[in-house]
């Protein structure tokens, strides 16, 4: 798993359950810093309009896995990231910058319950 500095700032206005997992599963994680390449792919996310200004976190957010080699994204923001009209945008400015395609989920997407069959 990896997390960036980003997701620990907006972790500071999560509910307390929320906090006391996310620094649980820290011990499990890679977490890696916003580059200036993560900024580069940032900035061509927001000048091909994919998101606004606005929310240039959530563009950097798939900036900072794309540029670290993450091969999926699982968020619950419906708005900016896992949106259908907005993941093939990413992924095509990735395809223009070099970038491999990043594959974008919800945590429904996801999960497996262990009491489930194949």
């Amino acid at each position: 798993m990896v997390t960036s500095a980003i997701v620990q700032d907006e972790i500071t206005f999560a509910p307390t359950e929320v906090k006391d997992f996310f620094e649980h599963m820290l011990v499990f994680s890679e977490v890696v810093e916003v580059t200036e390449q993560a900024l580069d792919l940032r900035n061509a996310y927001l000048h091909a309009q994919v998101v606004s200004s606005k929310y240039s976190d959530d563009a950097l957010h798939v900036a900072v896995a794309t540029v670290s080699g993450c091969s999926l994204i699982v968020s619950w923001n419906f708005k900016h990231i896992v949106h259908f009209q907005k993941i093939p945008l990413y992924n095509a400015i990735n395809t223009i910058r070099g970038y491999p395609q990043i594959a974008i989920f919800s945590p429904l997407e996801v999960i497996k319950y262990e009491d489930e069959e194949i």
